[in-house]
């Protein structure tokens, strides 16, 4: 198999480095990245000096020798760099969220439909947190039996001095729920087994930052599958100062014969460390460090391109967990579901 090239268009979010890292791992090479933004430019340079800068997106776009576009561009801008990717006849890898609004999200899907190009969304929280690889092996295997309700849980710290100005820009960051409960969403989605899910409520709010009106910094979801599982989404940016890591992610799965707790990225009672999974089933509870486990999407992803195959992602599912963002935070912001869409249609 030869080797794949990648391009980087859009570098405004520091999951680019995520990104770059797991296609890299499989064997991937970058031939080159386009950034608008003179300092952030300079910045990856420094990082990743062999990487040759181009003045032009259009060089990346029109280079038949590059399989695959990757962006981290701010999040209201990946969809046109998507379609424009897709148009041009390459496969694409968005940092989530991969769209902001549902417009944008109908039109990547029937650009998509028409070239038939993947569109993956790297949710990092699955795919880049060994835990979560291990909690999925666990719940295929029968662990804790029939899925009954999964509590998926964002907090972030907000370092408010050192964000972008699109950062506090609703229709630029696409809301709280939208941006970072897509994460939950697809991870909802994976473990219950489903293909859609029913909004049964949603809330987002702005409580202790009023000098930046247009951010949201809480936000919540309730929802349950056509089969019954339920889940409870929670994301935020009040992570305290005192925490020694960005977040205290956490997913609670709840089985009919056990539960698996997940703290992706830090152990409160002191265990050093990330990627730590809590299993509890009738022959008792163990703690399972899932930091050695392979993360698989950045392989699975390049033999796709090659093959056409769908294994790091099912496509439908990746539009899916947005779609379900999409809506709560309509449902959250005005009170109703968006036209075009019913909770019997889900």
């Amino acid at each position: 198999m030869r080797t794949l090239n990648f391009a980087v268009i859009g570098i405004n979010h520091d999951h680019i480095h995520g990104q770059i890292g797991a296609l890299r791992r499989a064997g991937a090479t970058c031939a080159g990245f386009y950034a608008a933004e003179d300092d952030l430019a300079a910045a990856f340079m420094a990082r990743y000096p062999e990487i040759p800068r181009v003045t032009q997106a259009a060089r990346l776009y029109e280079d038949r020798a590059i399989d695959l576009v990757v962006s981290a561009a701010v999040p209201a801008d990946r969809a046109a760099i998507a379609i424009t990717a897709m148009r041009h006849g390459k496969d694409v890898m968005l940092d989530k969220p991969g769209v902001t609004s549902l417009a944008q999200l109908r039109e990547v899907k029937t650009v998509q439909a028409e070239t038939r190009r993947i569109v993956s969304i790297m949710y990092s929280e699955h795919f880049e947190v060994a835990a979560t690889v291990r909690a999925g092996e666990l719940v295929a295997a029968g662990a804790i039996g029939e899925i009954v309700n999964l509590i998926g849980m964002g907090p972030h710290r907000l370092r408010k001095p050192e964000r972008p100005g699109w950062f506090f820009e609703r229709e630029r960051y696409g809301g709280i729920l939208t941006d970072i409960a897509s994460h939950q969403c697809e991870q909802f989605l994976f473990f219950a087994a489903a293909d859609d899910a029913e909004i049964l409520s949603a809330s987002v709010g702005n409580r202790a930052n009023a000098d930046r009106p247009g951010l949201q910094d809480i936000g919540d979801m309730h929802l349950r599958t056509p089969n019954g599982v339920t889940g409870y989404i929670r994301v935020d940016w009040f992570t305290p100062d005192g925490l020694p890591t960005w977040g205290d992610g956490r997913l609670t799965i709840i089985g009919t014969q056990g539960t698996i707790e997940l703290r992706k990225y830090l152990d409160i009672a002191g265990r050093p460390g990330k990627d730590h999974l809590f299993l509890v089933d009738r022959s008792g509870m163990q703690h399972i460090d899932c930091s050695a486990v392979e993360l698989p999407y950045g392989r699975q992803l390049v033999a796709d391109v090659f093959d056409r195959t769908e294994t790091a992602m099912p496509q439908a599912r990746c539009f899916k967990a947005m779609e379900i963002a999409l809506r709560a935070q309509h449902l959250a912001e005005t009170g109703r579901l968006p036209s075009g869409y019913s909770q019997e249609a889900a």
